[in-house]
């Protein structure tokens, strides 16, 4: 769109104001036609403004939710490349060195013998995706995100029958309950679509896994209800 009239006669300039706000209608005299309009704030940066942004910038980087990503196979990979353009941090955990190759630069990634302790170091509100290439390192790592009962989202890659394994084997012998069994997603990203090409159940799961934190999110935000029995002795 064409710059309104006078916007750059509105410039902040070394020497005078460092700091300029624009007010623009959003309507066809700039080419756009959804109506509304946008104030837009114009600083010199200085030292002690950039010191500030970076701050801020880190501050809301921390806040963002994680999304641990366990296994860097092909669906891992392609997971990796989805989420890494979505605002939260992921990370991919490994124990293959190779299998952390070519990941995008903005995805965190960690080689471990022990996968499942990154469980145990995750923050609260935490989205745990698994799909290593051992099923029995897959069952030891959902187990970990199951009991911890925090997380916004615990997911498993495999079939039905996968699940029913794991079922079996997390009641018997790891201790687990139905209710966190109940929390467990699997196969991941729903079954409304048949296609298995890991750049489609990535695109299937990204959007699963960011309706569980926005859902998680929305759930830690919402005020927690009075009893009836506090209410009447207010």
């Amino acid at each position: 769109a064409t710059p309104p009239d006078g916007f750059a006669a509105t410039l902040p300039s070394r020497g005078r104001d460092t700091r300029t706000t624009l007010d623009v209608p959003l309507g066809p005299e700039i080419g756009q036609c959804c109506g509304g309009r946008v104030e837009v704030l114009i600083r010199l940066v200085d030292t002690a403004l950039e010191q500030e942004l970076v701050a801020a910038a880190d501050a809301e980087q921390a806040q963002l939710p994680h999304v641990y990503i366990f296994g860097g196979g092909h669906v891992g990979q392609a997971l990796a490349s989805a989420v890494a353009l979505l605002p939260v941090r992921v990370v991919v955990v490994e124990t293959r060195a190779v299998a952390l190759e070519g990941m995008p630069d903005t995805v965190e990634t960690s080689l471990t013998p022990m996968p499942e302790a990154m469980v145990r170091k995750a923050s609260a509100g935490a989205a745990f995706v698994v799909l290593t290439h051992d099923h029995a390192l897959d069952f030891l790592i959902v187990a970990e995100a199951l009991k911890r009962r925090d997380a916004a989202y615990v997911g498993m890659i495999g079939s039905k029958t996968k699940k029913a394994t794991f079922r079996n084997w997390f009641l018997k012998a790891a201790d687990g309950s139905e209710a966190q069994f109940a929390d467990l997603v699997s196969p991941i990203g729903g079954d409304a679509v048949k296609d298995k090409r890991p750049q489609v159940i990535a695109a299937l799961a990204a959007a699963e896994i960011m309706t569980a934190l926005a859902a998680h999110a929305g759930a830690r935000a919402a005020p927690h209800p009075v009893s009836r029995g506090k209410a009447m002795a207010g």
